[in-house]
């Protein structure tokens, strides 16, 4: 046929040929071209974050440093796709009105292309609706508010921790199973995160038929010495569970206080709140038993010694941060989200547009960071925001947790 072509119409071939080469050679340079946003070139991702260097929260300054030394070592071996990272981490104190002025100089005046890993649900909702706006990336967030899963209002900003109700739902799992008639007694901080745990919490419930009921609820403000008379009226409820919805000093208190009382509950705890520190202050003799979920590993403990994931920490540790302490959790966290935010810039390739950089991390539902258990991995989707659907339970036995075997899906 190709020659009966050529035969009968001797123009066509070059013609055609030359058409083609044509088609190739103006194709080429748009398949090839590089795309560019503000805080990108050739040779330089620029990327920033806001978190408590200084102040009561400053122990989080460190996800900041664990950053700085990642990306430090990222760029001595040639840096993402050729191009040098550049990584600006600033002091919000944890204040809201120093989260939006720091935010506003990472957006404005320094241009970064995205913010990852910054901290705190009060300072990250200031900034929540101007990086909306501006259509600036908000990534990797440590808070798991459920007000970051709004992809349909607000589809710049992603949580990087587990969401607050997949945790409550999958507690509530738990409970249903090892005690299907349970009698709880809940008590939680009254603002958005308390009750982020408590409706999910007794959605769960219900959607099992109702034979697990709640028949105590109290509340704390952060403002409150003690919660002792809480602890009181709950232990007095006839519940056989008790559901801690609590943080820091409050967590303490309480686990204290139960045992103080007496009160032999199954113990459930958030999962924020289950820091050495927290325990230690309360007892560990006095945690023994308490429930959370889990999803990552601990570094500075015999069991993970010999992990992988954990040993490639120590050794960015040891050579760029020897003055953090070998068991510091913070300091681990920080690092699996700086190889998580790594992994988005690299998918993005030359197209290193803030539209990319959200798509890709809309779809970084199959990566599994060194910070997270077996089992786990990143579960977004451009629909669903929820970081990860799937965690462990876990048990406190006085000395450290034991994990179960098998995860729980929420």
């Amino acid at each position: 046929m190709s020659r009966l072509m050529s035969r009968t119409f001797p123009s066509i071939r070059p013609f055609a040929t030359a058409a083609l080469a044509a088609c190739v050679f103006a194709a080429t340079p748009a398949l090839a071209q590089k795309k560019y946003d503000p805080g990108a070139s050739d040779t330089e991702i620029k990327i920033g974050q806001t978190v408590p260097h200084s102040g009561p929260g400053s122990l989080y300054g460190v996800l900041g440093r664990v950053g700085q030394a990642y990306f430090q070592m990222i760029n001595e071996k040639g840096g993402i796709n050729g191009r040098k990272v550049t990584f600006l981490t600033l002091d919000d104190a944890y204040s809201s009105p120093k989260a939006v002025e720091a935010t506003r100089r990472l957006v404005e005046q320094d241009e970064v292309l995205a913010l990852y890993g910054s901290l705190g649900t009060a300072p990250q909702t200031a900034v929540h609706k101007y990086l909306n706006q501006k259509g600036v990336p908000q990534l990797l967030l440590n808070t798991g508010a459920s007000k970051w899963n709004d992809p349909k209002n607000f589809k710049w900003t992603m949580a990087g921790l587990p969401l607050y109700p997949t945790e409550a739902r999958i507690l509530a799992k738990h409970v249903l199973a090892v005690k299907p008639d349970a009698k709880i007694a809940i008590l939680y901080q009254n603002d958005d995160f308390g009750r982020d745990f408590l409706g999910p919490f007794k959605e769960e419930l219900a959607k099992a038929g109702g034979r697990a009921k709640v028949i105590a609820e109290a509340t704390y403000d952060l403002t409150d010495p003690t919660i002792d008379s809480q602890l009181i009226n709950l232990s007095k409820s006839g519940a056989d569970v008790f559901y801690n919805i609590s943080t820091g000093k409050a967590s303490s208190q309480s686990i204290r206080k139960v045992a103080e009382l007496g009160w032999k509950p199954l113990q459930l705890l958030s999962a924020g709140s289950t820091g050495r520190s927290i325990l230690s202050a309360a007892g560990f003799e006095n945690a023994a038993g308490i429930v959370a979920i889990r999803y990552s590993k601990e570094v500075g403990l015999p069991r993970w010694a010999n992990d992988p994931d954990v040993k490639a920490f120590e050794e960015l540790r040891a050579k760029y941060l020897p003055t953090v302490d070998a068991d510091n959790t913070i300091a681990y966290a920080g690092y699996g989200q700086a190889v998580a935010m790594a992994e988005i810039l690299r998918r993005c390739g030359d197209n290193l547009t803030r539209e990319n950089v959200l798509k890709q991390a809309q779809n970084l539902n199959d990566f599994h960071s060194p910070y997270m258990l077996d089992g786990i991995t990143y579960s977004y989707t451009p629909d669903n925001y929820t970081p990860m659907k799937t965690l462990y339970i876990s048990i406190f036995n006085g000395k450290d947790w034991d994990i179960s075997d098998k995860p729980v899906t929420e």
